[in-house]
């Protein structure tokens, strides 16, 4: 499903990514893991195509995304790929239920297909009786399950996750652990995680380990 092929990337003279090349099968988790400055949320965000490397290749189901440029770039990102972040990101002016339908309002579904897809997402998430409340009403945990469904909505083939558990006490981040496999269960999800959490990468199908730009092994 994910296919990358010497992804280098710098900043200055400080390089970063190597060389990576990562074979990520369809509807596989994985987690990414090495310390901080190691490069992992560098990879993750060449990998959604949120920036470039400076050489090498991304694939998304045998498609080159290295090809593909302006506008046309943005709408397969809003289709193809989901984001989860640490931080989750709603918009505090917007309702639970309006957070998750923007994406599929940028994709050009109407109101009533992208609310109804929206409700039944955050009934999945058991959110049902929180679609109208705002950001700040919502628990931490809760807000999380929000941006969950946020990144489902156009049913992608990929989701993206940065350390989506590091903001969370031990109860939230167990709930959200085991949500990402329901979610493969589920929908089939590809999932690639960035994470420091080791419970949360060894549930994961394989592990990715980052040293000095490079892939050191796999788990």
């Amino acid at each position: 499903m994910v296919r990358t092929e010497g992804i280098t990337k710098a900043f200055g003279d400080l390089k970063v990514l190597k060389g990576i090349d990562i074979e990520v099968r369809d509807s596989e988790v994985v987690s990414i893991v090495g310390a901080s400055g190691a490069g992992k949320t560098t990879l993750l965000q060449i990998i959604g195509t949120l920036d470039k490397p400076d050489s090498g290749s991304i694939f998304f189901n045998g498609t080159d995304v290295g090809r593909i440029k302006g506008k046309s770039l943005a709408a397969f990102r809003n289709t193809n790929i989901g984001f989860v972040f640490q931080f989750h990101q709603l918009l505090p002016e917007f309702t639970a239920l309006e957070n998750v339908c923007i994406p599929a309002f940028i994709a050009g579904r109407t109101k009533a297909e992208a609310e109804a897809k929206a409700a039944e997402l955050l009934g999945f998430l058991s959110l049902t009786n929180r679609l109208e409340h705002k950001p700040s009403e919502l628990s931490g945990g809760e807000q999380q399950r929000v941006a969950v469904a946020r990144a489902l909505i156009n049913n992608p083939s990929v989701i993206l996750a940065d350390e989506p558990s590091g903001n969370l006490d031990s109860e939230n981040k167990n709930e959200l652990h085991k949500l990402f496999f329901r979610l493969r269960d589920t929908f089939g999800q590809t999932i690639i995680i960035v994470t420091h959490d080791r419970q949360l990468a060894s549930m994961s199908d394989r592990i990715l380990q980052i040293k000095d730009g490079l892939i050191l092994n796999e788990g």
